[in-house]
């Protein structure tokens, strides 16, 4: 899943070059250019964003997943100042804690999204606000709560809001940053002495009741799992706790790439042969925190040496893509 920069796209623009040539399981939106300051990336209206989803649709041989950041909030990607309805944060919605009201929220957001023509929405955070302080989870208003069980119950509102406009929806952060104090955007983030086991609560219950449809990784370090991986690359994470203890069997998607804690620490080979050996089905490059873009390209190549190298068994891919084809049919 690769972000691209414009707020258009001509014929002549990588990103439909992309789609035709180089099939990418799916791209990423954002509003705001990180890397060059600007206030305008992909979104300028809604009658503009319809125009852009739908080329990019138009372009794809096989449906494209078209995913945003619209949680609510502090983290929206489709903000009132561009003609869209305002929204509320996950802590406004655990506070209030009236799960119609929750469910209601979210239908609101999804409808906005479907009538944009965009069809996964990176939420909910079912993330627990541990660290009140937490500059990236609790900080930004980003949790229903300290709770598990109202979490599960606010993120299943959520969840069942969206279907209700068949927009596609992707819990996150597993195996749980809302324990951590830093922030996985700027570096390196250790939670060996602050994770709880009830972070994995709401991950258990909403697979449970099949309401989990993708999960999307955390890149924070916990010794006590991996000695050496952050849970993005951890086997021991997505294989053993994700897919053997909890029994999940969606698409795992990584969260972006080209965040510092991974960007800093591992070239794009090593990264996506981690990645893929840990149990990741798709990545994300939003190419929006880093001056020069990942083509696709160069990950795909990258991916085909590394299987042409006996480093991924192409059993490993044909897993990933067998999940992602059932997602795509939810569609």
């Amino acid at each position: 899943m690769m972000g691209f920069r414009g707020a258009d796209v001509s014929e002549n623009s990588q990103v439909l070059r992309d789609i035709k040539e180089e099939n990418p399981g799916g791209v990423i939106l954002f509003d705001r250019d990180m890397v060059h300051k600007k206030p305008v990336h992909n979104i300028q209206s809604p009658e503009q964003l319809q125009a852009l989803t739908k080329k990019l649709q138009e372009a794809a041989d096989l449906p494209l997943l078209i995913g945003i950041d619209q949680e609510g909030g502090i983290i929206e990607r489709l903000k009132p100042e561009y003609g869209f309805p305002e929204t509320k944060s996950h802590q406004h919605l655990g506070e209030r804690d009236d799960l119609d009201y929750t469910q209601e929220q979210s239908e609101l957001i999804a409808s906005v999204l479907s009538d944009a023509g965009i069809n996964l929405n990176f939420a909910p955070v079912v993330d627990l606000a541990i660290q009140p302080k937490s500059s990236i989870i609790a900080g930004r208003e980003r949790s229903f709560g300290r709770d598990a069980a109202k979490v599960t119950k606010h993120a299943e509102a959520y969840i069942h809001g969206h279907r209700s406009h068949r927009i596609l929806t992707c819990c996150k952060h597993f195996p749980g940053h809302g324990s951590a104090l830093g922030d996985t955007h700027a570096g390196f983030v250790d939670v060996s002495d602050t994770w709880l086991e009830e972070e994995l609560e709401p991950y258990r219950a909403l697979i449970n009741k099949d309401l989990c449809q993708m999960i999307m990784t955390a890149h924070i370090f916990n010794s006590n799992w991996d000695a050496d991986n952050p849970s993005t690359l951890s086997e021991f994470v997505l294989t053993k706790m994700l897919r053997d203890d909890l029994g999940f069997n969606g698409v795992v998607i990584s969260d972006d790439m080209q965040m510092r804690a991974i960007s800093d620490h591992y070239s794009l080979k090593d990264s996506l042969k981690l990645g893929l050996n840990a149990g990741i089905d798709m990545f994300c490059f939003g190419n929006n925190l880093l001056p020069e873009p990942v083509l696709l390209s160069d990950a795909i190549d990258a991916v085909e040496e590394l299987i042409s190298d006996g480093e991924i068994p192409l059993s490993r891919i044909d897993e990933s893509v067998a999940r992602i084809l059932e997602l795509k049919g939810n569609l």
